[in-house]
């Protein structure tokens, strides 16, 4: 039971970064190549894989704060950093901007509108500890 909302940040969050990644090669009339999407996403895949760890995020992966915003800086700030360091793109300040607003928007934005569903899931379940005895 408890795998599955970690599942689902997961892939949410991994979907942010692939959004951010397809509308951005897309805007820029870039090829539609899996290699060339790959070549723009993994700087962010591994800042995403990296704040996941840092944050340790399977313990509380709806959390906007403090889960939310670590993995998005760490998302945004690594994967700045390897593009800028190992790709012959770089990572101007234009960029950068761009990158931390759309990232921040998506990856605490969905967990802002989840919010109401975890509220509702955590006080069925107090009240069923409650009822059982058990809290």
């Amino acid at each position: 039971m408890r795998f599955f909302p970690v599942a689902v940040a997961a892939l949410l969050d991994l979907l942010s970064v692939g959004a951010f990644v397809a509308i951005g090669r897309a805007s820029h009339a870039e090829a539609a190549s899996l290699t060339g999407f790959l070549g723009t996403a993994w700087p962010f895949a591994v800042g995403l894989a990296v704040g996941w760890a840092a944050m340790r995020a399977w313990r509380h992966p709806m959390r906007v704060a403090w889960t939310g915003v670590g993995i998005w800086l760490c998302t945004t700030a690594l994967g700045l950093a390897l593009r800028a360091l190992l790709t012959p793109d770089g990572a101007p300040l234009s960029f950068a901007i761009v990158t931390t607003v759309f990232l921040g928007g998506a990856m605490i934005g969905w967990r802002e509108l989840s919010r109401p569903f975890v509220l509702v899931r955590e006080k069925a379940r107090a009240a069923k500890e409650k009822e059982s005895g058990t809290a």
